[in-house]
């Protein structure tokens, strides 16, 4: 997206937000949320390309609120204002004759702050021209399939009660695999708003090294418990589970959340795991879907103890809880685990013998309550003796408790460096954020099959 179709783009939304100003009634309060993209996304299969193209796609969500009452429509936003306005003006009158028609929410939140910003975050990405020789000139010789994803990200705010946000960002993600003939795989990521080769010549040798070691022979271990190293891939996922079920407080209070023990302080983790919500790296906006901006940090589990979970202002009407700028999900956006003490020349020596597992997938809550989750192995999980890699597994699937895996008893260190794991979803528009996490070296992970 050229610099003056974004500021065209900027200005219609402001358009549209100073005349639904106008436009609304006495009694009426509306948000108005825009997600915008222009992005390349190019689809590798074999070390070829697949597909590619650009997507400039855009477009606006309006909730109308009125006595006690909510109702929303999409519709594109295209930067033409005339098309765009007869595209709200219709939406608009469609919500108006839906309203009286809708039960009352007791706990509507109406859009009442002050706030403001304009933050544009701009990267160095590959251009077009040059994206394919850059990412398969040191992969053609190998299986590697994937797909690339960059360029600039819209989120734009405004309500009301004359809040207004403007949030840029210009970054990518390449979501890749490298197979062997036999199936078996090594999967990475690399993603920010400035590509480095070097970063990713690293990225890609690593790979290399990996299926060289995939070649050997598949180990088959029984079912029991191991001493894991889990590098930063396979901790963001068991980070991910945070936000379906557990930091949430609207979880904790209607008794569906996997920390509720460590919120009513009946447990708590160990004192080397701390979280917090970080947003200081600028790929995700801070502003909510009320317009609230969040904190640029914020501490949620410090020193193994719950300081505080994901509240919005729903959650905070309905329960008598002050809010801290959490999204309507109450799901985690920015988050980071702390480092620890383990140097990455350590990680083999460290876990002497056991598993060193790569990535997870298929997680799913096994027992909320007690905080287990079940999921298995995928992609470069291999057996470790006396320090050294002998042999590829087989996947196995886990079982295990949060309270244990991040336990004091169970989580012997997390390293000293960390990776960003990016959210690499396109459904609907390309996804933002990631998690920043390090590796973490575990005792007595329990594998059921």
């Amino acid at each position: 997206m050229k610099l003056e179709e974004l500021s065209t783009l900027e200005k219609t939304f402001n358009q549209l937000i100073e005349t639904l100003l106008n436009k609304k009634a006495e009694h009426e309060h509306f948000t108005v949320r825009l997600s915008s993209e222009s992005s390349q996304f190019t689809r590798f299969n074999s070390a070829k390309v697949r597909q590619t193209g650009c997507v400039h796609d855009g477009s606006i969500q309006l909730t109308l609120m009125a006595n006690q009452r909510s109702s929303s429509r999409q519709f594109p936003l295209t930067g033409n204002w005339d098309v765009d306005w007869e595209l709200a003006s219709t939406a608009l009158q469609e919500l108006r004759d839906e309203l009286p028609l809708l039960p009352i929410d007791p706990y509507l939140v109406l859009p009442s702050g002050n706030n403001s910003s304009r933050e544009i975050n701009t990267g160095k990405l590959l251009t077009p021209e040059i994206l394919v020789p850059s990412i398969l000139e040191t992969v053609t010789n190998l299986d590697f399939t994937g797909m690339y994803a960059g360029g600039i990200v819209i989120r734009g705010y405004g309500d009301s009660s004359g809040q207004k946000h403007w949030f840029v960002t210009d970054s990518f993600n390449l979501d890749y695999s490298l197979f062997m003939a036999s199936g078996q795989a090594v999967k990475g990521t690399f993603a920010g708003s400035e590509w480095n080769e070097s970063a990713y010549l690293a990225k890609i040798n690593d790979g290399k090294q990996q299926i060289e070691m995939l070649s050997r022979p598949v180990k088959e271990l029984p079912k029991g418990q191991y001493k894991t190293y889990f590098a930063p891939a396979a901790v963001a996922e068991l980070l991910g589970m945070l936000s379906w079920g557990a930091i949430s407080e609207a979880d904790i209070q209607q008794g569906n959340s996997a920390l509720a023990a460590l919120s009513r302080q009946e447990k708590q983790l160990s004192p080397k795991f701390t979280l917090k919500e970080n947003f200081q790296s600028g790929l995700v906006p801070r502003f909510n879907n009320l317009g609230e901006i969040a904190a640029p940090e914020l501490a949620l589990i410090e020193k193994g103890i719950l300081i505080n979970s994901l509240v919005n202002s729903r959650t905070a009407k309905e329960y008598n809880k002050p809010a801290n700028g959490a999204n309507g999900s109450e799901t985690l956006r920015s988050p980071e685990i702390s480092l620890g003490n383990l140097a990455f020349e350590q990680i083999l020596p460290s876990l002497d013998t056991g598993l060193y597992v790569s990535n997870l997938h298929y997680l799913n809550w096994s027992d909320r309550p007690s905080g287990r989750i079940t999921g298995m192995t995928r992609y470069a999980c291999f057996w470790v003796e006396n320090g050294e890699i002998i042999a590829p597994i087989a996947n196995l699937r886990f079982d295990e408790s949060l309270y244990r895996f991040w336990g004091a008893e169970n989580l012997i260190d997390l390293t000293n460096f960390q990776e960003f794991i990016p959210e690499v979803g396109t459904y609907g528009s390309r996804q933002l954020g990631g998690s920043l996490v390090p590796g973490m070296l575990v005792n007595n992970f329990t594998y059921t099959l």
